[in-house]
């Protein structure tokens, strides 16, 4: 596995690249694999849903499976892993593959946002021939990380693509795009796994990660609201202790215990065992079962969700690549929650 620090990847796991089990997500897989025997594979699929179901696996399980030219058994997506194809995308060396994505620069921070320079390579990417003959793959890991001028540059290529071209568009929350590249991408729409779907997908991940505690699998997976990444951060140290403390302490808003809150940052402080991931996820589930309507609050107003989940995910980048404060990264969460449940 590479050693570069990526923004798709927990310390110890593999990369989504690198994984060739996908658990769950038959639909979509099957939606593919019968769009490239009729012979209509949309040029751009847009996949979405909630972090760490599986989105970037299968954008790499589908690049793989196009770049081989199909070479899968009948009605799935899996390719052999000693295939060329399968070998060079998990190496990222794939001549017709191009991924955009937040990677650590020189002085080894990862950027809050996938750099302008990066984006402007698709148009030259697809306005060259492929190199093998066959198609040419471009994954963006994700387009949440892009800012308005990287959209509108990759938007050029959307709007026009060259034949045997594929965009694999990876977005935590596709409806917050611009409309004009919804427009242009067939959406797949990802969810949740269910427990035993990502408890399974913990076991498949045990043989490479040995110090996870098969114990605790199936509390993490019941905790995880059908994140396999948000079980593994949950395995991870205080994972599970931050994730109790955080829905307690959302369970008071807007009454929140100042105390509590100067705790929950105290256990936040050097980031323990993925205790950060584990507060910032419980946080965006929160926002998120409000949004759907899984929990109801009567002085949550619908219309502020879109701008208290941005903030909220501004929030934990910025204090994961500038390395803030945990504690005043909590209070400022909670100040944003806070305003968002007041009439």
């Amino acid at each position: 596995m590479s050693d570069t620090p990526e923004a798709d990847r927990l310390p110890g796991a593999p990369a989504p690249r690198e994984r060739h089990g996908l658990i769950g997500h038959h639909e979509a897989r099957a939606m593919v694999r019968e769009a490239w025997d009729a012979g209509r594979l949309p040029h751009a699929l847009l996949i979405g849903g909630p972090e760490g179901i599986g989105k970037a696996t299968f954008a790499y399980q589908v690049a793989r499976f196009v770049l081989a030219g199909g070479a899968a058994p009948a009605h799935g997506l899996d390719v052999d892993p000693s295939h060329p194809a399968a070998r060079q995308v998990a190496a990222l060396s794939h001549p017709d593959l191009l991924v955009l994505r937040r990677t650590a620069n020189d002085s080894g921070r990862l950027p809050s946002m996938i750099p302008a320079e990066t984006v402007r390579r698709v148009r030259s990417f697809f306005g060259s021939t492929a190199a093998l003959g066959g198609w040419r793959v471009c994954i963006v890991d994700t387009l949440d990380e892009m800012n308005a001028q990287g959209s509108n540059a990759l938007l050029k290529t959307l709007e026009e693509p060259p034949e045997r071209a594929l965009f694999l568009l990876v977005s935590h929350a596709p409806g917050r795009l611009l409309p004009t590249i919804r427009s242009r991408c067939r959406m797949v729409a990802l969810r949740g796994l269910a427990p035993d779907e990502v408890a399974a997908a913990l076991e498949d991940l045990a043989p490479v990660m040995p110090d996870l505690d098969r114990s605790r699998f199936e509390e993490a997976a019941e905790a995880s609201e059908g994140s396999v990444r948000a079980a593994l951060t949950l395995l991870s140290g205080e994972g599970l202790v931050v994730r109790r403390r955080t829905a307690e302490l959302l369970d008071t808003l807007p009454a929140v215990d100042p105390k509590a809150l100067h705790a929950l940052g105290d256990s936040l402080q050097g980031d323990r065992g993925g205790a950060l991931e584990s507060f910032v996820s419980t946080v965006e589930g929160w926002i998120s079962d409000h949004a759907t309507g899984r929990r109801q609050s009567p002085s949550l107003l619908l219309a502020r969700l879109p701008e208290v989940w941005d903030k909220v995910r501004r929030a934990a980048v910025d204090a994961d690549v500038y390395n803030l404060d945990r504690k005043t990264l909590v209070f400022r969460i909670f100040a944003t929650l806070n305003e968002a449940v007041r009439p």
